[in-house]
């Protein structure tokens, strides 16, 4: 298995700059003046803001600066891994290209994930998506779509009575949803090793109109996939249904085929969509493509088709290979039937990832690639270097990650926390879950909540932005304004009596 950052390697990253930092913010200004302003560093095992405790993810280390990345934020949905805790809240988060949460949102139960989370269009406008519920192995949940102001404006689940899996949610060019389904069957499994009285998983793909929740297209594995094709074989005394094929990702191809990967045959299907009939196998144990020299992947995630033919996907690779887990980008010729190597995504670490993954073609011709259990997220030039590299501590992981562009508007009011000093002086802690416009904080100051006026200014800074200021006046609030110096909105005012002594 690869090598993975200890705790104390990762947290050693994670703060690295922080103290420094923190001193310098301590060197305020007079009221009136330009104040100074820090990121609030992110130490330990979560990041804690002041100004919006409730709010506690894990923290992400960048290891590579980024350079020459393609435009846009980071997206994952945090989780803990098997078997492991993490005191961090899961769900959600859009991050910058320093680590730095730009909007969060957590799961509202100790048992519940969320995945699969990304941008995509819907109706023409830009939303946030994602999966979420139960992950018991496989999901049962509901599909979330939210606007650019972070309104839920979409929640449906799968159809036809079927618990909604988290491995897909797609939503096409028709604005219907692609999702994946693991259905329960009971079937006689002696055939393939198994007991007479066994059950299997059907791998289901459904296209489901959002709006209505009507089916419009319904595939499942078993009904054109043998689990002879399966890399796994039941036992005898099998008690659980048997996986055997492990339904990952849907992708359309044209207007006419899916593309269907799974990875307990360790192959990709292109599915007819008028009569479910597969067209072609890619890898697996009865590929219709000759495999050129590098091409054969195993436990595959995440297969995507490009607007020039190729094709992306998550090489997993099974831990008897011996080999690092891998992004490829691979070129089909459909007439000669070959597949050849375009190129591969690999991480100086050489991580195993056991399971999850993807791929993404970025518009700028780089390549971004979530490492699934390997706590990775990396950004690659179009011939494999490395460009960007970020990632979480080791006991938590994202089913994918992605690099999007994204506007957030938030509705509600900029946040304020704060501690006083001696002297006058004050620190305020100001941030605005999900706003993406902010440039600049600007301090009021006055005797009373409707009589403030400004009292100096400082850029913004990560998530929660550090400011130290001199002031007499009783009352302190901010408010943030863009590039452009528009005021985007106000926080509620703080007395600075009642704020806590800082250290």
């Amino acid at each position: 298995m690869g090598v993975r950052r200890t705790r104390r390697e990762f947290l050693k990253v994670a703060a690295g700059g922080g103290a420094g930092l923190a001193f310098l913010g301590l060197m305020g200004c007079e009221s009136n003046r330009p104040v100074r302003a820090v990121a609030a560093p992110a130490t330990g095992p979560t990041q804690v803001f002041r100004s919006r405790p409730d709010l506690k993810p894990p923290p992400v280390a960048v290891t590579t600066p980024a350079r020459a990345t393609a435009p846009g934020y980071l997206f994952a949905a945090s989780k803990n891994g098997p078997g492991e805790e993490h005191p961090a809240q899961d769900g959600p988060m859009i991050l910058d290209n320093d680590g730095q949460p730009v909007w969060l949102r957590p799961v509202l139960a100790e048992d519940r994930d969320a995945m699969d989370f990304k941008a995509q269009t819907y109706r023409g406008k830009p939303v946030l998506t994602w999966w979420e519920g139960v992950h018991g192995g496989f999901g049962n949940g509901e599909y979330v779509i939210f606007d650019d102001t972070y309104r839920e404006v979409g929640r449906f689940r799968a159809g036809n009575g079927y618990p909604g899996d988290h491995h897909e949610f797609l939503i096409s060019s028709r604005d219907t949803a692609l999702v994946t389904i693991y259905a329960k069957r009971q079937m006689d499994l002696t055939p393939y090793g198994g007991p007479a009285e066994g059950s299997i998983l059907d791998g289901v793909a459904q296209e489901i109109d959002i709006a209505s929740g009507e089916v419009l297209f319904e595939w499942r594995s078993l009904e054109h996939v043998d689990p002879e094709e399966s890399s796994y074989e039941p036992t005898p005394d099998l008690e659980s249904a048997y996986d055997y094929f492990h339904i990952n990702s849907i992708e359309e191809d044209g207007d006419d085929h899916y593309l269907i990967s799974a990875r307990r045959t360790s192959a990709v299907y292109k599915i007819d969509r008028r009569t479910g009939e597969v067209v072609w196998r890619l890898g697996g144990k009865r590929s219709d493509f000759t495999m050129g020299e590098g091409t054969v992947f195993a436990f595959q995630h995440d297969a995507r088709l490009l607007p020039d033919g190729t094709i992306t996907l998550f090489d997993n690779r099974g831990a008897a290979m011996e080999e690092q887990s891998r992004g490829i980008r691979l070129k089909l010729d459909e007439d000669a039937m070959t597949a050849t190597l375009v190129q591969e995504f690999v991480h100086p670490e050489q991580p195993f990832a056991t399971y999850q993954g993807n791929v993404q073609a970025l518009p700028n011709g780089n390549v971004f690639v979530g490492w699934g259990s390997a706590p990775y997220l990396t950004e690659h030039d179009a011939e494999g270097g490395l460009l960007f590299d970020a990632g979480f501590p080791p006991q938590v992981e994202s089913y994918r990650a992605f690099r999007f562009p994204w506007k957030g508007r938030p509705q509600g009011d900029p946040d304020l926390g704060g501690e006083s000093g001696r002297e006058g002086r004050v620190t305020l802690y100001a941030s605005w879950n999900g706003a993406t416009e902010v440039a600049t904080w600007e301090v009021l100051a006055g005797p009373g909540v409707e009589d403030l006026s400004p009292a100096g200014s400082a850029p913004r800074k990560g998530f929660e932005t550090a400011i130290t200021l001199r002031t007499e006046e009783p009352y302190v609030a901010v408010r943030a304004k863009d590039g452009s110096g528009r005021v985007l909105g106000v926080s509620r005012a703080l007395k600075r009596g009642s704020l806590k002594r800082g250290g």
